[in-house]
């Protein structure tokens, strides 16, 4: 490719500047897809009581259309990854907006319960194309001297679409219809795709075609068998409990024999990666699961519209964004451990005040607070998290070790997610309003202990090591992506 204004040629390939139409492109197109993949993934809380009223669906089918979409982009993250190595980051990142585009609109005209399920199992494998390959897209196509401002703005510009998406989505269910939370993706997905016309396909160095079919499908028979087993409940689910759990543990041996797997073994050696990646899923498990129990408490309990619980852990946002800069610093300073253990014992503390939250008393005192102290928890425990999981490994594979984290903070939110109605004591056919009441402190106890799980976890095993901090990845409330290095596919 020739060089021009907007490129500079490094390393034989015609690289983006960051100050340019091309740059502005790569940017805008990024954030736009990170933004479908987040109403996807969990703007879709704050509409579950009026899904649940009018098509109806069961605690069971919620459960499923809540946690489907987690499970296929979890299962089949990493999978992606290896697409978008061999045809091209731009390339994938269109197909996976494709797919999800055509899921969107399936899941604002589902007629009942199931077939929103199966168009929600669409969309997270056109969210699994789409991960990977957008911040990939950006980090690989700029120059090398670009790359940390360009990943700070979309870093922000996608936080703060974050931050206001479930007030957004709140006040779509409450003026128009749940339906149109999906109808959202749409215009969403035809900027991206439209943006990304202007978006020059690099000419990269492709990696030969690897599609561990095997590693795949085990990983989806697995997560897909564990979680219908805590939906439907263990006495009803146990034949797939035990189909899951035996699917999961032939996945490693099945992963060691293959030359090019999905999930490199090898990685797993190192101690601090591995306690990082299972604090992840206890960590980021827990913030998932309280999310969804704080909107539904609110709406089912203390009486608010879909707006407000959507704008009820704003502040926790707001209190991430102003910390998380300054953790970063902190880190460089004193290491990853301590940071990460005493942010993710902040977030429990968090959890333990929002227990307390009961019908009659003001937001100022059942959950502000309570807000407040996890997002400061986030704030600090965020940037140690990213900073450890890349001084885990060495520097060839920080790519492979972002994809795991981020597949980790996905399948920790399926499985607890899946937990909830376990923790309140619904039975698949049965209804949330009163085992809230009965049995939802008790609940957020438990997620608390979760977290603390989490903290112990770190302390004990997380080597307190300087590290250089990447930016932190948006949705601070469920997603513990790392920024993929050197050009990735993570």
């Amino acid at each position: 490719m020739p060089q021009c204004e907007d490129m500079t040629v490094t390393d034989g390939r015609a690289l983006v500047a960051l100050r340019s139409p091309t740059g502005t492109a790569l940017v805008a197109a990024t954030v736009l897809a990170s933004c479908v993949g987040f109403v996807d993934a969990y703007m879709i809380n704050v509409a579950v009581p009026a899904i649940g009223r009018e098509l109806p669906a069961s605690v069971s089918q919620i459960q499923w259309i809540l946690t489907g979409y987690l499970v296929t982009v979890a299962a089949l993250l990493l999978l992606a990854g290896a697409l978008a190595d061999h045809f091209g980051r731009k390339k994938v990142l269109i197909a996976g907006l494709v797919v999800m585009l055509v899921a969107s609109a399936a899941c604002a005209l589902a007629p009942n319960a199931w077939s929103l399920i199966g168009a929600r199992l669409v969309q997270g494998a056109g969210g699994a194309l789409v991960v990977p390959s957008s911040l990939s897209l950006l980090n690989g196509s700029l120059r090398p001297k670009d790359r940390a401002r360009g990943i700070g703005i979309w870093a922000g510009i996608s936080t703060l679409g974050t931050t206001l998406g479930p007030y957004g989505g709140g006040w779509i269910v409450d003026h128009a219809s749940w339906r149109w939370v999906f109808f959202v993706n749409v215009p969403l997905i035809l900027a991206a795709l439209l943006v990304l016309i202007k978006v020059p396909e690099l000419d990269e160095q492709r990696r030969p075609l690897s599609v561990d079919v095997a590693g795949a499908g085990l990983a989806v028979v697995g997560l897909a068998g564990v979680i219908f087993a805590l939906t439907e409940g263990i006495s009803r689910g146990w034949p797939a409990l035990v189909i899951g759990v035996v699917a999961l543990a032939a996945l490693v041996p099945v992963e060691r024999r293959l030359k090019r797997p999905m999930l490199r073994v090898a990685l797993f050696r190192s101690r601090p990666f591995d306690a990082i990646n299972v604090s992840t899923v206890l960590f980021y498990g827990a913030i998932s699961a309280a999310s969804y129990l704080v909107v539904l408490l609110c709406q089912l309990r203390l009486g608010y519209s879909a707006t407000e619980a959507g704008a009820a852990l704003i502040p926790e946002s707001i209190v991430f964004l102003v910390v998380s800069p300054l953790a970063g610093s902190l880190v460089a300073r004193i290491g990853t451990r301590w940071p990460m253990a005493i942010g993710i014992l902040l977030v429990a503390a968090g959890f333990v005040w929002l227990a307390a939250a009961s019908p009659g008393q003001p937001y100022a005192q059942s959950i502000l607070p309570g807000a407040l102290l996890w997002g400061l928890g986030l704030g600090i425990a965020v940037a140690p998290l990213t900073a450890g999981v890349l001084a885990a490994v060495p520097d060839d594979d920080l790519g492979e070790a972002s994809a795991i984290n981020d597949a980790a903070s996905r399948v920790g939110g399926a499985v607890l997610i899946a937990l909830v109605p376990v923790l309140l004591g619904v039975g698949a056919a049965g209804d949330f309003t009163g085992p809230l009441a009965e049995r939802y402190r008790l609940a957020m106890l438990v997620l608390a202990a979760v977290a603390v799980a989490a903290a112990v976890l770190t302390a004990v095993f997380v080597p307190s090591r300087r590290a250089v901090v990447a930016h932190p990845a948006p949705s601070p409330r469920v997603n513990a992506c790392v920024v993929p290095m050197k050009g990735s596919s993570a």
